[in-house]
């Protein structure tokens, strides 16, 4: 057996970040309320680190229209609870056009709280090809209660 020590704030050698798309030149955003404080380009561009926060509670979409057709490798989501327990239900839904009806390709769901897990990150490795129409879907509390949508990161490759 052979053994390194290795320094962690290093990066591994050979991961290489996806190339993002650039989601402000090549979609259109739809969202079913906001904040004032927390639009839903804070979660969509690189430049904001704060993510955006739904204007009420109960659920909430947010829809990417495509100018022209995108091929989708990798979702990138990424949540934030610190204040309250809650179990969240989020859905992906595509289109290759904006005529036809969605369809669902993920449904999750996660517990947080503020004891333990106040983070939930998800990379999905998918293969979708023409993409017209992507649609998020949160269900914040799948309890009810008054509990507001957040995302702090939507990133597509």
């Amino acid at each position: 057996m052979r053994k390194h020590i290795i320094d962690q704030s290093q990066p591994i050698e050979g991961l290489i970040e996806p190339a993002w798309l650039n989601l402000e030149e090549l979609a259109l955003v739809e969202v079913s309320s906001e904040a004032p404080d927390y639009p839903v380009e804070f979660a969509l561009l690189p430049k904001h680190r704060v993510g955006w926060q739904a204007g009420r509670s109960g659920m909430q979409c947010l829809r990417l229209i495509f100018d022209q057709p995108q091929q989708l490798n990798i979702i990138r989501l990424s949540f934030s609870e610190p204040l309250l327990a809650r179990c969240q239900e989020y859905c992906l839904r595509w289109s290759a056009d904006i005529e036809h009806p969605l369809q669902e390709f993920i449904r999750q769901q996660w517990n947080f709280s503020p004891t333990g897990s106040t983070v939930e990150r998800e990379e999905h490795l998918i293969t979708l090809a023409h993409v017209k129409v992507l649609e998020l879907q949160i269900i914040p509390d799948i309890q009810g209660g008054g509990a507001r949508a957040t995302l702090e990161r939507l990133q597509l490759a």
